[in-house]
C-alpha cells in the first residue's frame, strides 16, 4: 500500500513503549501506526514480545514507559469505566479462539452484547445480531452447537463472529492461523479478507505465519530486540539482504 500516510491520523498508535521483566527487557522503545482500513502485520520469533505488546494495547498489561493511543485516546491515562467503554469499539480474536466451553455458540455471541449492547445505542435485536455475525463468516447452522462439537477451524470462526458482532473499527488477530492446517487457514485468512473489504476494518495481526502475512498485510513490522526493527511491504522485505530480516522468510 503506497498512500500517502505521513499525512494522515492514525486510528491506533503506540509510541516508545517500553515493558521489562526483572532483567529481561521485552519492548524497548517498539513504535506502530496503525491507519484506517489497513491490515498492519507485527511478525516475530516466540517470545519477541509481541504478546506483551498486545497485552498492554488492551490494557491488560501495564507498559514500563510510553504512550498508546487509540482514537486519539491515550488507554494509558484513562480510568477504568472509560478503557471498558474504548474496548467496546475493539474485536480481539485470541489465540485458541478462547469461546465460553458450558456456553452454545448463540450464547457465546450474545455475551457481549448482554454486556455492552446498551451503552452502544444498539438498537437490532440480538437474534438478528447474532445471525448477522453468523452469516459473516458462513456458519449459521452452528448456532445451537457447543464449543466441544465444532472443528478448530469452526472455532476460529466463531470467534471472529465474536470479535464482529459489536462492529468494531479496530480488529486485533492474536496468531489467527496458529494451530490449524494449511486448508484451512487459507480459509481463516481470506475471511479476513473479506471482513476488511466488507466492513473496512482496521486489522492488526500478530503472527509469525509467513503465508498468512504475504496474502493479508498491507504493511509489515518486523519486532525484534523489542523494537520495530524492519518495516515494509511483503515484497520489500522478502528482498531484504539483512540477515535478521532474511530469518524471517526462510523456506
Amino acid at each position: 500500500m503506497t498512500d500517502n500516510k505521513q499525512n494522515r491520523e492514525p486510528i491506533l498508535e503506540l509510541k516508545n513503549l517500553k515493558k521489562s521483566f526483572g532483567e529481561n527487557h521485552v519492548l524497548n522503545g517498539f513504535n506502530l501506526r496503525l491507519y484506517e482500513g489497513e491490515n498492519l502485520v507485527v511478525m516475530g520469533k516466540s517470545g519477541s514480545g509481541k504478546s506483551v505488546m498486545i497485552k498492554c494495547l488492551v490494557g491488560l498489561m501495564q507498559a514500563d514507559q510510553g504512550s498508546i493511543r487509540i482514537k486519539s485516546h491515550d488507554i494509558t491515562v484513562l480510568g477504568q469505566t472509560e478503557l471498558d467503554i474504548l474496548r467496546t469499539q475493539i474485536g480481539f480474536l485470541f489465540q485458541g479462539s478462547a469461546l465460553y466451553d458450558s456456553m452454545t455458540v448463540r450464547e457465546n455471541l450474545e455475551f457481549p452484547l448482554r454486556r455492552h449492547k446498551a451503552k452502544l445505542h444498539i438498537t437490532e435485536s440480538n437474534e438478528t445480531l447474532v445471525m448477522e455475525a453468523l452469516e459473516n463468516v458462513g456458519l449459521t447452522n452452528a448456532i445451537d452447537l457447543m464449543p466441544a462439537e465444532l472443528s478448530g477451524g469452526m472455532k476460529r470462526r466463531v470467534a471472529l463472529a465474536r470479535a464482529l458482532i459489536l462492529k468494531p473499527k479496530i480488529i486485533l488477530y492474536d496468531e489467527p492461523t496458529t494451530g490449524l492446517d494449511p486448508i484451512t487457514s487459507k480459509e481463516i485468512i481470506n475471511l479476513m479478507r473479506t471482513v476488511q473489504q466488507k466492513y473496512n476494518t482496521s486489522s492488526l495481526i500478530i503472527t509469525h505465519d509467513v503465508d498468512c502475512a504475504r496474502v493479508i498485510a498491507n504493511r509489515i513490522i518486523l519486532l525484534v530486540d523489542g523494537i520495530n526493527y524492519k518495516e515494509g511491504s511483503f515484497e520489500d522485505l522478502m528482498g531484504s539482504e539483512d540477515p535478521k530480516v532474511k530469518a524471517f522468510f526462510k523456506t
